[in-house]
């Protein structure tokens, strides 16, 4: 079941306008997740790659972790935090457009800008998370129709029902990559201890790299 369900996410990834090359590896301690950016997002891609290629990243903290949602990093005050310390309003002084794509979904592993609440829905300049969310059915796929008050597009149920994820985000945040490797280390970084602002209590630091 493990291949079939990273076969579908691969058939995703390649349908939903990703190219060969773009390959983002993000090294932990509970493993390495492999994720390909979308040639859709430019803006986004680029920045992610300049930056990682910089070294940004290495070392910093995924300073944000919650089951059945999502795992957040990229915060540059992260690095030589202090236990304890409240993270999240760090960045490298400038934000990104919003880059929404209608065909790019929350699905388990995407790749997705973090932002402040802004009117432009622009992205933080370095912050990102990988979303985790949870299975969907068709039972749960319809409440959730209902609570949005419309149904989905005949693509996005199936994204959903294949792969699970979080859809309360699409439209709001952009998604620009996707985790086709490693999704299981995302399981296990949100199964780590949290302290109240959902910070792991021991570090868990990012080493961030392009192939």
């Amino acid at each position: 079941m493990r291949n079939i369900f990273i076969l579908l996410i691969s058939v995703f990834v390649v349908l939903t306008g990703c190219q060969k090359g773009n390959i983002v590896v993000i090294e932990t301690e509970y493993g390495t997740m492999k994720a390909r950016l979308y040639d859709a997002t430019p803006q986004h891609r680029d920045n992610f790659i300049k930056l990682a290629k910089e070294g940004y990243y290495d070392s910093l903290l995924f300073h944000r972790c919650m089951t059945n949602f999502m795992i957040q990093g990229g915060d540059p005050d992260s690095k030589n935090a202090k236990p304890g310390q409240r993270l999240g309003m760090g960045d490298p002084g400038y934000t990104i457009p919003a880059e929404f794509v209608d065909t790019l979904y929350h699905i388990k592993g995407a790749l997705a800008a973090a932002r402040t609440p802004n009117p432009e829905k622009a992205s933080s300049g370095s912050q990102f998370y990988i979303v985790q969310g949870r299975p969907y059915n068709e039972e749960t796929i319809g409440k959730l129709e209902t609570q949005m008050g419309k149904p989905m597009t005949n693509h996005r149920r199936e994204a959903y029902l294949e792969h699970g994820g979080y859809p309360f985000l699409d439209g709001e945040y952009t998604v620009f990559g996707q985790v086709f490797e490693g999704l299981e280390v995302i399981d296990k970084i949100t199964m780590q201890p949290v302290d109240g602002a959902s910070r792991p209590k021991t570090d868990i630091r990012m080493k961030v790299r392009i192939e």
